[in-house]
């Protein structure tokens, strides 16, 4: 019942817009306003198919043009050279699409950043400039006197406005579906740092692959009932940056990363450009662009998260009472609901007949010419706290990528529970019980601390069962009644908490923790300490990188020190600590003079 109530509060409003907006349509008899009508809803639909792959995943692409310049041309050709009816040519274009974007993504993948948005932008110019080569300048389509209804053309342009609100409808319910599954949740993950996705045992590259045909396939789609609407095909009119630039321009002003974004930013921009052209576009020639540019500066300078995210803010802050933002984003999980009660809870001696859990035997990795790892040994008993220390280029953070998957190693192998892991990627090493946090916390700020948690259950059976491993993990940690806050609002200390708590959700047995302590002050580390023992007390072990030596002497049971890229010393704390070669390489004046009293 409780299922029910919340798919319809999830999808009645669509539905009640898209209804709204198709009866207010009928009431308008002006040709020219029936097109606006119908372009506001197609460039709607292509900003929801951008802001599938771009605002879901944040990988941005300056591309979406090739989709949709391939289904305008699939249409028109089939029609034109075939006499397929647009009936037939648009489910192909849709198909098309699809592909495209599969083949697309991947070699593109492979890049990030910047450059994943360039080489983005090079495969519709590529497109344009085949099409102009293969003859096909203009494309125009036939006009049907009889049965006209049956090549997708109506005397009454209303049809038009039916059919593309429709096609609206289900584009809008599919995202708000994708929006609450676990599927959205993992694009969320991938979007807020890729790298950690990959370490709560999301494929990444195939879920990119998934996102990146589907963006596709809407595209094409839309490009194709694109063409039946304006009867012709140009390179230029569906491969030109300008396309591109309205499908990112429309998400972007109304809101990136929700389906109501494109919807507003179509609302607002499409109207006032068809405009501004029908009564400025002899005198000033591509107006339109000058329209979206303009967008493109006034949502940066006075929204940069779009109308959606600027009106959302505005409301929860009329409704937000004076004590609840401080609370949120200031307080410390009190000693109560601190695993416990705040106190590091005892745990069961390791024997010597604790099964090794993680063996590295003889890894190396280098750089060019720099050898960051070289030739390195240890293991990890099951229940164990680990400390891995060293100087600054150590070759730490390399050693836990060679672990966790990230890097491959030139040599040596890496052993969990007796089993040849070496190389296997994060996401299958996530699944086989290895977690792990990251030096630098990157949550989805807008969404709540129980989301981002949610996505460190990803591998569970089903979307249930993924929150109630989220509450579990947050319970765990301390921050059961943080769960709805914003995870913007948090202090340092949560977002750490947080981050543990999405690799809990994993239910690992094996967790590399990067750096946990890093920005955070003496009771703040405190609190961490005492979380992160009852965790180990619980019997996941944990295999720790730090920099605050005076908390790691406190927590581990051992040391294994590295000094460029090879172990130095291994160890009780004491004993390491005491050691003349770790001193001079690492510990500094301070503990030298302590061991010398």
């Amino acid at each position: 019942m409780f299922r029910a109530l919340s798919r319809a509060r999830m999808i009645l409003p669509v539905v009640a817009f898209c209804a709204a907006y198709a009866v207010l349509a009928m009431f308008v008899t002006n040709s020219y306003h029936q097109l606006t009508l119908t372009l506001v809803a197609v460039w709607a639909i292509f900003g929801l198919s951008w802001n599938l792959l771009s605002g879901m995943t944040g990988l941005i692409s300056f591309g979406h043009a090739a989709f949709f310049g391939l289904g305008a041309y699939t249409v028109a050709l089939l029609f034109a050279k075939l006499g397929l009816t647009p009936w037939f040519g648009i489910p192909v274009a849709t198909v098309l699409g699809g592909l495209a974007g599969l083949l697309i993504g991947l070699p593109t993948f492979r890049l990030r950043g910047h450059y994943f948005a360039l080489a983005m932008l090079a495969y519709p110019l590529a497109l344009l400039n085949i099409f102009l080569w293969l003859g096909h300048q203009e494309v125009s389509l036939p006009l049907i006197r009889e049965r006209g209804w049956a090549y997708m053309q109506f005397t009454d342009q209303r049809v038009y406005i039916l059919l593309v609100v429709g096609l609206l409808l289900a584009s809008m319910i599919s995202m708000r579906v994708v929006e609450r599954s676990r599927y959205g949740l993992a694009l969320t993950a991938i979007k807020q740092n890729e790298a950690a996705a990959e370490a709560v045992g999301i494929d990444t590259r195939r879920l990119k692959l998934i996102t990146i045909t589907a963006s596709g396939a809407v595209a094409g789609m839309i490009g194709g009932f694109h063409a039946v609407i304006l009867l012709v095909v140009t390179p230029e009119a569906v491969f030109g940056m300008l396309i591109s630039a309205q499908a990112l321009t429309v998400a972007m002003f109304g809101g990136v990363g929700t389906v109501w974004g494109p919807v507003l930013g179509a609302l607002v921009l499409i109207p006032l450009g068809e405009t501004l052209h029908a009564r400025f576009g002899a005198v000033l020639p591509g107006v339109q662009g000058v329209v979206f540019g303009v967008a493109i500066v006034a949502v940066i300078l006075l929204a940069p998260e779009g109308l959606y995210w600027k009106v959302a803010d505005l409301l929860r802050n009329r409704r937000k009472t004076g004590a609840a933002a401080p609370l949120a984003a200031g307080a410390l999980p009190s000693a109560a609901a601190m695993p416990c009660g705040g106190r590091q809870p005892a745990r069961t001696p390791l024997g010597p007949d604790a099964p090794v859990i993680l063996q590295a035997e003889g890894v190396s990795r280098a750089f060019g010419g720099v050898k960051a790892v070289q030739e390195v040994s240890f293991s990890v008993r099951q229940g164990e706290i680990l400390g891995i220390i060293g100087p600054n280029g150590a070759g730490k953070t390399t050693l836990f990528n060679l672990l966790n998957g990230f890097v491959r190693p030139d040599a040596g192998r890496v052993l969990l529970d007796g089993r040849d892991v070496t190389g296997l990627p994060p996401n299958r090493l996530c699944r086989l019980g290895v977690g792990r946090t990251f030096q630098v916390v990157r949550p989805f700020a807008r969404m709540s601390v129980a989301d981002n948690v949610m996505s460190g259950a990803r591998a569970a059976d089903g979307i249930e069962e993924a929150r109630a491993r989220a509450r579990a993990a947050m319970q765990r940690v301390g921050l059961g009644g943080l769960m709805d806050v914003r995870a913007g609002t948090l202090s340092n200390l949560n977002l750490r908490l947080m981050e543990l708590a999405r690799a809990l959700a994993g239910r690992p047995r094996l967790l590399l923790l990067d750096e946990t302590f890093a920005g955070l002050g003496g009771p703040e580390v405190e609190k961490l300490l005492g979380v992160i023992r009852g965790i180990a007390a619980e019997g996941v072990t944990v295999v720790i990188i730090e920099h605050t030596l005076h908390a790691m002497v406190r927590l581990v049971d051992r040391f294994v020190v590295l000094d460029h890229g090879a172990v130095l010393a291994e160890g009780l704390p004491e004993e390491v600590t005491g050691n003349p070669a770790v001193i001079e390489a690492y510990l500094g004046s301070k503990w030298s003079a302590r061991a010398g009293d």
